[in-house]
């Protein structure tokens, strides 16, 4: 299983967006949820720079496109560790996330 993305290498087009994300949820959750849609290339899920947790989202690239809205038209509100999750395609501006904290 590939974990890391390099966002320039992702095909867009078969990247999803996964929001509302359980503190318990790893990638490689992610990856045996999402598996079962279609064959996934990576999985990401960007952490905090500090803490180390992960921010309640991610991103799964799978093979083509037509596994991807596969995936949104089935995956999307279903619930995981108890909590619904949202599942949409990854936009452009998502790809280059990055953790950014403030202190005051």
């Amino acid at each position: 299983m590939a974990a890391s993305f390099g966002g320039a290498d992702r095909n867009q087009d078969a990247t999803i967006y996964v929001g509302g994300l359980d503190d318990k949820v790893t990638e490689a959750v992610l990856w045996e949820l999402f598996v079962q849609a279609g064959p996934v290339v990576t999985v990401n899920m960007p952490k905090d720079r500090i803490t180390g947790a992960h921010q309640g989202f991610g991103f799964v690239e799978f093979m083509g496109e037509e596994d991807a809205d596969y995936a949104m038209r089935i995956m999307n509100m279903i619930k995981l560790f108890g909590k619904p999750i949202k599942v949409n395609k990854a936009s452009a501006n998502e790809k280059n996330l990055d953790v950014v904290c403030f202190f005051y």
